[in-house]
């Protein structure tokens, strides 16, 4: 059964990674369970395999399971395998994970020091630029380090990052600005002749580590409870919400923080692109403005 559903889910476009990591969760659930015909399953049951998940205080990997589990008790019952989904009795019953909010400066002359201070990083310098970036597009650090050459489009203005790429699997399109716009031409200069923009130093066919920005912040004498690469989003966001010059749907479109209804999300997709436009251009101004003030004394 289970297998049935994971099938269904590849075919749906879920990566490999995902399937991977639920495989193993859902294994978890055996030991309790056993090879039973899944219409005599139990929620008693399947509580407890979450609780001895709960035992070693892995609270979301235990949600994680029950979330699975509906998912397979779900298609048992429109394949005629099963009356009911004994999983959804568990809501509210497993202990809620504590949330780690990501390390971010988000007061403006603090941002501006970040800045100029990304700006004289004297490690490699391809590093130096995809931070430099990361300010400019706010996307997410791993769509970064996988981007590639042929989803940039300078003359257009516009990077179109693919669904297989994105947390949410939808398509997400930046608009760049003419100070992104520089930085992605002077990165071409240096890796332009390859596939990724930002590839390893040492295996060039490989994207660059999760760990190259965040360290890089570390050099540059951020704490990791100061700052991380995640949180020029957080900063982007607080920001530009702060500033009361865009709508808020906006700007988390921009996020790629996507609506849940699918019509709606296709509506304000088109909706608000050419604020999205103008948002972004205003915001590269916004961090030039930032990094040249004064500096706190």
């Amino acid at each position: 059964m289970a297998g049935e559903v994971f099938t269904k889910a590849e075919k749906e476009g879920r990566t490999p990674g995902t399937l991977k990591r639920n495989r193993w969760a859902l294994s978890l659930a055996y030991p309790a369970i056993g090879d039973r015909p899944i219409s005599q399953i139990t929620a008693a049951e399947l509580l407890a395999a979450c609780r001895q998940i709960e035992a070693r205080e892995t609270y979301e990997t235990a949600r994680r399971l029950r979330s699975l589990c509906s998912s397979v008790f779900r298609f048992a019952i429109v394949t005629g395998r099963a009356e009911r989904d004994p999983a959804a009795d568990l809501r509210g019953a497993l202990t809620a994970p504590t949330v780690t909010h990501r390390a971010a400066i988000t007061k403006p002359k603090q941002v501006g020091a970040l800045l100029r201070a990304i700006d004289g990083y004297d490690g490699e310098k391809l590093t130096r630029l995809a931070l430099q970036l990361l300010a400019l597009t706010f996307v997410r650090p791993g769509e970064i380090r996988f981007a590639e050459w042929p989803e940039v489009d300078v003359e257009a203005a516009v990077w179109s990052i693919p669904a297989r790429r994105t947390k949410m699997r939808l398509p997400h399109s930046v608009p760049l600005s003419k100070q992104a716009v520089t930085v992605f031409r002077e990165i071409h200069v240096i890796t332009g002749v390859g596939r990724l923009i930002f590839p390893s130093i040492r295996a060039p066919e490989r994207p660059m580590s999760e760990n190259t920005l965040n360290a890089a912040l570390r050099r540059l004498g951020y704490r990791s409870d100061e700052m991380c690469a995640h949180g020029f989003r957080s900063i982007a966001s607080t920001l530009l919400n702060e500033s009361g010059k865009w709508n808020p749907d906006a700007i988390e479109r921009q996020l790629a923080h996507r609506e849940g209804n699918g019509v709606r999300a296709a509506y304000a997709r088109g909706e608000y692109w050419a604020e999205r436009v103008s948002m972004m251009g205003w915001w590269a101004r916004h961090l030039a403005e930032l990094k040249t003030a004064a500096i706190e004394r």
